[in-house]
């Protein structure tokens, strides 16, 4: 994620003083950039320590929770995502939140999430993570038709975007899943007309035909 750098320096500064700051402001932007090319363990190492020092820095804990994520760590990236919440009353977060909830089963959290972010109504691109999130914690319990249902009442633009096509993928598979392979490949069909190498949505399709 790209980190504001004069907003973490401002946040470590009130946390740890001008020099501790900013070297912990050095070591945040180097573990953003291992961040960044998915180096996540060696970002982990730096931002653990951190975000102990300095637990009110709101982009440490995003970052930190954002890699414990990415690592599959569920439990202590709700930690650091929540706190990031609280402290900046953000929904920027709460797909990935969310998601870490569905993976721990406690979907009713979940849910909570995506109320809240459907409420805030951030950009187009978010809300659609969220939906899709939303969705998939439906389908986990069984809820095929509702998660269907859900990713059906997403906005269509005039001009196909990339969560457009994120959508359209996420409920392919879920009309696939449903047994309605007709349906899901017609989606198939539609992503890989707007782009082709739009992740494996080409090979889903041939797998269909």
């Amino acid at each position: 994620m790209p980190v504001d750098v004069e907003m973490l320096a401002s946040e470590l500064l009130r946390a740890l003083g001008p020099t501790r700051g900013a070297r912990a402001t050095d070591r945040v932007v180097e573990a953003a950039r291992a961040f960044a090319n998915e180096q996540l363990d060696d970002a982990r190492r730096v931002l653990g320590p951190v975000a102990s020092d300095a637990p009110g820095a709101a982009t440490v804990r995003e970052l930190l929770g954002l890699t414990l994520y990415q690592l599959g760590r569920w439990r202590p990236a709700v930690k650091e995502l929540e706190a990031f919440r609280e402290l900046t009353r953000s929904v920027d977060q709460n797909p990935v939140l969310a998601d870490c909830y569905r993976a721990l089963g406690r979907h009713a959290d979940a849910e909570t999430l995506w109320d809240e972010l459907r409420e805030a109504s951030p950009s187009a691109e978010l809300v659609t993570e969220g939906r899709i999130v939303a969705a998939g914690s439906l389908a986990d319990r069984g809820r095929l038709s509702d998660a269907i249902r859900l990713l059906e009442s997403a906005p269509r633009g005039k001009k196909a975007r990339p969560h457009h096509l994120r959508n359209a993928y996420a409920l392919a598979d879920l009309r696939e899943r449903a047994g309605d392979v007709s349906r899901s490949r017609e989606l198939f069909a539609w992503i890989v007309g707007v782009d082709a190498d739009f992740a494996d949505a080409a090979v889903r399709l041939s797998g269909l035909s």
